[in-house]
């Protein structure tokens, strides 16, 4: 018999409104693929700047109705935490404001010391930071990559620090205050 599992096998908060027909709880976002202009410019940046393997490369590959290059970067050997590529978008302009579509990707580091790695990173090559918060449950680092696409760096903290309401529930109160990069920086290298 398999196993039941609990809402809280991720997070531990309760859901401000429960679907009716919940998903299994430990569905997890796999990879974000993200159209780009130039596959070489955003590899530079993605493996060359924030350190993500080349898991796959290619050059003229058929999708979408035409040909373009896809790039496929991940860390510790998943087949891709990132996909790119160039089908609809090559030589592009960023996506402007006040359009709807993704806000921002998440990359999750398992320690506050790769955090402080990826900030030393940014800062070796002048990448210029956009917002940098301490949101109760992590800390993040927002930037944007060479596409515009907005990527949030974070570091959770222990599931018993995050902050909860009364009722066990996520609260955003105080959840965007300053993250202090010179505390970060401190961090020893892991």
């Amino acid at each position: 018999m398999e196993q039941q599992t609990s809402q809280r096998d991720q997070g531990g908060y309760a859901p401000a409104s429960p679907a009716p027909r919940p998903i299994d709880p430990g569905v997890t976002i796999g990879h974000v693929h993200l159209r780009t202009a130039e596959i070489d410019r955003v590899r530079g940046f993605y493996v060359d700047v924030l350190g993500f393997d080349v898991m796959m490369e290619a050059r003229d590959v058929p999708g979408w109705g035409g040909k373009g290059d896809i790039l496929f970067v991940a860390a510790g050997g998943y087949h891709h935490h990132l996909g790119f590529n160039t089908w609809k978008s090559a030589g592009g302009p960023p996506q402007p404001d006040g359009v709807a579509g993704l806000h921002h990707v998440a990359i999750r580091y398992p320690t506050r010391a790769g955090l402080a790695d990826a900030l030393r990173r940014l800062q070796a090559v002048d990448w210029p930071i956009r917002q940098a918060s301490d949101h109760g449950t992590h800390e993040a680092i927002y930037i944007s990559d060479p596409d515009g696409n907005d990527l949030e760096l974070c570091w959770d903290r222990l599931m018993e620090e995050w902050p909860r309401s009364a009722d066990g529930r996520f609260g955003v109160e105080g959840a965007f205050g300053d993250l202090d990069l010179d505390k970060l920086l401190a961090e020893e290298p892991g």
